[in-house]
């Protein structure tokens, strides 16, 4: 919803009714991940995507549907599914979509929410998409993590489980689907609860100010990342020289590092890449990176032969083997890259590839499931 939510705020204040259908389970090698979203306007417009082209179409005649019955359904699309050819569906991926009306009478609670995810404050957004009893589905509660839950699922017993999983869900930043009996029986089947988690944007930090940090500043913006670029030298650390960056910070990279982990802004999403080659900046900041208890990647910028007097100096240092292991050194993928903006794609595959599991082989050389 997150990539759609402008369009579909402008219409909901306006007090308009819009369509919206919404990937909340993938199976095989769906295009699109849980979350995304697709809108059919007042105005009979289409925004956003939940198949990347494959099923529009048919998702599109199914929200018109619902906006005029006013009753959310769930459809599976996909090979299994006797109309998935005739939709267009021929990746070999399958889809769950669930269809809602959406307006402030359905949905009010849509302006606090858009308004937490502009602030970067967490919340989860958990909705029955399926359930033995039709009544249930389309019931919504809207979790915070330090206010509590709005709305009821329908008990408490389903109102705690679903709380408990979401809370979870924010935490690791991820959408998904759960799954419980009826009456949120955790052993249960029947009835199943999509959860769209906004928590605040991972973190990239950059640390050397360097013309290669610049590159991997906008590059880390385009994925997503709010990308905070440090060096102790003001004369290089400058806004003017890093317009991709959220912030740029004059500080010692270790001393940044070790103050962002105590105040609790370091989580297993936040990436750290190293690109100062300077073992007075890197070895200070790598020991306490590497030391984390979560962070998502580590990596460093340099030569083999920079490398190898690093791992040295880490060694010296007190580091272990298994700290030393966390760390990509040299960073990035073997793209052959010579210039700024290339290295910027080669650490930007590498980090994309450790977060979903990737070889970083070519595709055409790989057999099996494209997406995951």
């Amino acid at each position: 919803m997150r990539e759609v939510l402008p369009q579909l705020l402008a219409w909901w204040e306006a007090g308009e009714t819009v369509g919206m259908g919404t990937v909340v389970a993938t199976f095989r090698s769906a295009p699109r991940p849980p979350g995304a979203s697709m809108l059919v306007g007042p105005d009979a417009s289409a925004v956003g995507s939940v198949s990347g082209g494959c099923v529009e179409g048919a998702v599109y005649d199914l929200a018109q549907e619902v906006v005029g019955s006013g009753t959310p359904q769930l459809h599976r699309y996909g090979v299994s599914d006797d109309d998935a050819f005739a939709v267009g569906l021929t990746c070999g991926g399958i889809l769950d979509v669930y269809v809602e009306k959406v307006s402030r009478e359905t949905f009010p609670e849509l302006g606090e929410i858009a308004g937490d995810i502009d602030a970067g404050r967490p919340v989860a957004v958990a909705t029955i998409v399926e359930h033995p009893d039709p009544s249930y589905v389309g019931r919504r509660t809207v979790i915070r993590p330090d206010a509590g839950v709005v709305g009821s699922l329908g008990s408490a017993r389903i109102d705690d489980a679903v709380r408990d999983d979401a809370l979870g869900l924010l935490a690791a930043g991820h959408h998904g689907t759960l799954s419980y009996g009826p009456d949120g029986e955790r052993r249960g089947e029947g009835m199943r609860v999509f959860v769209w988690a906004f928590a605040p944007a991972p973190r990239l930090l950059v640390f050397g100010a360097i013309d290669f940090a610049a590159a991997v500043a906008r590059v880390g913006g385009f994925l997503g990342y709010r990308v905070t670029v440090c060096d102790a030298r003001p004369v290089f650390a400058t806004t003017s020289r890093f317009p991709g960056a959220d912030e740029v910070v004059v500080e010692w990279p270790h001393r940044y590092l070790a103050a962002e982990q105590e105040a609790g802004r370091i989580d297993r999403r936040t990436v750290v890449t190293v690109l100062t080659h300077d073992p007075k900046f890197d070895v200070p900041l790598l020991e306490v990176a590497l030391r984390l208890p979560e962070v998502g990647y580590v990596g460093a910028m340099g030569s083999r032969r920079t490398h190898d007097d690093r791992m040295e100096r880490l060694r010296e240092a007190g580091l272990d083997d298994d700290e030393l292991a966390r760390l990509h050194s040299p960073i990035g993928l073997d793209l052959g890259a010579r210039t700024p903006e290339e290295t910027a794609i080669s650490i930007a595959a590498e980090i994309v590839a450790g977060r979903w599991g990737g070889s970083g082989e070519p595709l055409g050389e790989r057999a099996g499931r494209i997406h995951g």
